[in-house]
């Protein structure tokens, strides 16, 4: 499974997502910086940062925060509706587990 977070220079986000994704998989996880308005589109970057699983995005964007998105800091909501800067472990366990083309992929379960 390929993993690739897209995010804008210095974004704050993009260490402590990292580490969130250190305790849901072992697998490589790259990072590409994104400093264009056209790259961002091309990429289909949402805010930064996108998590992109095989070049998916792993938290799809509302029709609203497409809009918003670009190069612009992402939020991610929650399951009541809340907004955050990053997504939970859960969140993202189970986003990495959909996205899954292999079902013995390298996921925690810490």
């Amino acid at each position: 499974m390929q993993l690739e977070i897209l995010h804008v220079p210095d974004c704050p986000q993009v260490s402590p997502l990292l580490k969130l994704l250190e305790r849901v998989t072992h697998l490589p996880v790259t990072t590409t910086m994104i400093d264009s308005i056209e790259l961002a589109a091309s990429r289909g970057m949402t805010g930064s940062p996108t998590l992109l699983v095989e070049d998916t995005d792993a938290f799809p964007p509302s029709e609203e925060d497409r809009r918003a998105g670009g190069l612009s800091c992402r939020l991610f909501r929650d399951h009541r509706g809340r907004t955050s800067p990053l997504p939970t472990v859960d969140q993202l366990r189970d986003a990495l587990t959909a996205r899954s083309l292999d079902p013995g992929a390298d996921l925690r379960r810490s």
